[in-house]
């Protein structure tokens, strides 16, 4: 508290408002600092403090207070009004001391370009118009709006809109997907800025109309996004919670029914340009409205409506400073006392908006950086990628661990303290030391020999002497095949041949036969090659198993007395077992040839004790096995490429020999890799410098 015998006099051209009534029922006031167009809300001994600051003396404007009010104050109570408007630099400065602190408060806001520059080109304003005259002219031409005709009749035109989209509702998701062109994107840029002009004059027309003074129209600049603003300070005047309700929400309100009166002349109008201007117009604004405008974890709409609605000032400042005790008191409990008083329900609802303000911002904040990083040259993103991280993530850590530090005094006596250090010490442990050894990678069981059977030729499918499952040696019988023709020419070349050896055979009584002998011992000669070779293609009709294993991929299409032709499989067998897995690009360089692993089935169904026996060094392109993706229920996600599956990231094949017996049918699971051991630190910064090094050598 600042303590002076004598209260330096208040700023000439400061103003005092009649306020709304308090949660409590008792009355406030809203102190206006015109020269920066900020608000201040006074309590009631704050007030009368003020009113009698004219005194001079802590002492004797306490005494007045407590004899001309129901108020009971003391000197230090006047103090901290003092401690307020010194802060808040509503002193007209007296002494050298005075101005010598307003020159250091100034010197302290003082930056160089370039930390200028660095922090606001995320965010910066430019005034463009001061529409306070323009307004005056433009109310009574549009102060019908808000009537009661008018409203009325925005309602009925948004039920015939929605029906009318109901009836064609094809027909608008259809327009809505032929928006995706540039043509689109050009007239949903136009109608987005049609709909922000119009959300903005509603909130300055509003204000108007209140008879309020709006000073300035502009455009704000968002990572180099234009954002129109309104400057409606002057709401703060209002009294009334529902003026100000109304204030806040009137560009919303404007938006709403912009986009209800396009859909309508959506409904009406016949295809053709106008027709679409009004799609993009209600499309645009349902989606602008609703979606961004109504979040209250920025200071956007939303936010000022919640403070209107719940009439409470600086919300988010006011939250974060009660999660901030909330969060020591949770870790430390040092027994400091509570920002401010609220019920508990209010409280912890408090509390909890500003954790939620907090995850938002952190997410926003790290898409932010990700942009600036990809909008920029490579050099220029990483540079401002780091500052953004190190601004706007970062620093609020070190700024709440800066203000443990000034408490370390405290800190160190609490019972609670010791709990919450130790299970720091506890999760830092499990961060350096490197107690995981084991690489867990999504892998695939399947039979380590695999031999398809097809039809050797065209044939009849006579039986099958196998079922799926079965157990085979070499050479034992799988299938059976029939060939009418094949067995046909057979049974002619055989009765050829016994008709060209009589023949031979009567060469010596039969000039006939004599004078041809060498034709027919040359076409006997023909006829037995051809019998030859029906015997052994008749041969390969019968099916037998090359290795020894089981039978798999037996289609219950094939059917006994079925044609089959050379290209359709008949069955599979497989021999022995090897698991397939696909292990991620950090987690390769831990593991070698040799290395012990546990394979487990989905379900937990089982486990197989399995040696790595080879590893890929370059990634997967293709996945060959649909089951690992996830399209199909597997864990590596990917995508179609050129009727391929091709993973959406480094993924690399490592096979692993397994004991027991055949594998007859694929089981998907996970294999358990013994591996070089490696703490989760070390992982994550290995993994941040080399995306550092890739993208800076991009």
């Amino acid at each position: 508290m600042i303590a002076a015998a004598t209260l330096p006099p208040l700023r000439e051209e400061l103003t005092i408002h009649d306020g709304p009534v308090g949660h409590d029922g008792a009355p406030t006031w809203t102190l206006h600092d015109p020269l920066r167009n900020q608000f201040y809300r006074l309590t009631w001994s704050a007030f009368e403090a003020l009113s009698r600051w004219r005194l001079g003396d802590p002492e004797q404007v306490a005494a007045a207070v407590s004899a001309e009010t129901t108020l009971r104050i003391e000197a230090e109570d006047v103090g901290e009004v003092l401690d307020f408007l010194t802060r808040s630099q509503l002193l007209k400065p007296s002494s050298p001391m005075d101005v010598a602190r307003l020159l250091a408060i100034h010197d302290a806001h003082k930056t160089g370009w370039l930390t200028w520059l660095l922090h606001h080109y995320l965010f910066f304003r430019i005034p463009l118009v001061r529409p306070n005259q323009i307004l005056d002219v433009m109310l009574p031409w549009v102060g019908w709006m808000g009537g009661r005709a008018f409203r009325l009749a925005t309602l009925i035109a948004l039920l015939a809109g929605l029906f009318l989209v109901g009836r064609q509702w094809n027909v608008f998701t259809t327009t809505f997907v032929d928006h995706f062109s540039m043509e689109g994107l050009a007239s949903f840029g136009i109608a987005l800025g049609v709909a922000k002009i119009i959300h903005e004059l509603g909130h300055a027309l509003v204000a108007k109309s209140y008879g309020l003074r709006v000073p300035t129209m502009g455009v704000a600049f968002l990572v180099l996004m234009p954002v129109l603003y309104t400057d409606v300070n002057e709401a703060w005047k209002l009294t009334s919670r529902r003026q100000r309700l109304m204030v806040g929400g009137a560009g919303i309100l404007a938006e709403l029914t912009l986009a209800v009166w396009a859909t309508l002349a959506w409904g009406l109008l016949p295809d053709g340009m106008v027709r679409g201007m009004a799609f993009t117009l209600a499309a645009t604004t349902w989606i602008s409205s609703l979606a961004i405008n109504l979040s209250p974890f920025m200071r956007f709409d939303g936010y000022f409506l919640a403070m209107d609605a719940l009439d409470m000032p600086n919300l988010h400042n006011r939250a974060f400073a009660l999660a901030r005790w909330h969060l020591r008191e949770v870790l430390f409990r040092i027994g400091e006392a509570i920002p401010e008083r609220f019920p508990p329900h209010i409280q912890a609802a408090m509390v909890g908006f500003a954790w939620a303000v907090w995850i938002y911002r952190l997410t926003l904040f790290l898409g932010i950086a990700a942009l600036v990083y990809h909008f920029f040259i490579k050099v220029v993103g990483v540079i401002l990628f780091a500052v953004e991280m190190g601004w706007f993530v970062l620093r609020p850590f070190f700024v709440e661990f800066g203000e443990w530090r000034k408490r370390a005094g405290a800190i160190r006596t609490t019972k609670r303290s010791r709990i919450t250090f130790g299970l720091f010490a506890i999760l830092i442990l499990l961060a350096i030391v490197p107690w995981n050894g084991r690489v867990a990678a999504p892998a695939m069981l399947k039979g380590k020999d695999h031999v398809t059977l097809y039809a050797p030729s065209p044939g009849i499918l006579s039986e099958i002497a196998v079922a799926t499952g079965d157990t085979v040696a070499v050479g034992a019988i799988l299938a059976r095949l029939d060939n009418p023709d094949m067995t046909l020419r057979l049974h002619q070349a055989e009765r050829r041949i016994g008709v060209l050896k009589y023949e031979l055979e009567a060469v010596g009584f039969e000039d006939t036969f004599r004078n041809r002998a060498k034709a027919i011992a040359q076409e006997l000669e023909a006829v037995t090659a051809e019998r030859t070779a029906l015997l052994r293609d008749q041969a390969r009709l019968t099916l037998t198993a090359p290795i020894a294993g089981s039978v798999v991929d037996l289609s219950p299409m094939v059917q006994t007395g079925q044609w089959l032709n050379p290209k359709e499989p008949i069955l599979g067998l497989t021999a022995g077992g090897q698991i397939e897995a696909y292990v991620a690009e950090d987690d390769l360089p831990r593991i070698t040839v040799g290395a012990s692993a546990t394979f487990i089935t989905e379900g937990m169904a089982g486990a197989r004790a399995a040696t790595v026996t080879a590893i890929d060094r370059t990634a997967v392109k293709a996945l060959t096995d649909p089951q690992m993706t996830v399209p199909y229920g597997g864990s590596i996600p990917a995508r179609f490429d050129n009727k391929a599956l091709a993973p959406d990231v480094a993924v690399y094949r490592v096979r692993l020999s397994v004991g027991g017996e055949s594998v007859s049918t694929p089981l998907r699971g996970q294999v358990h890799i013994d591996g070089e051991r490696r703490s989760l630190l070390g992982r994550v910064l290995r993994g941040a410098a080399a995306v550092i090094i890739r993208e800076w050598g991009a």
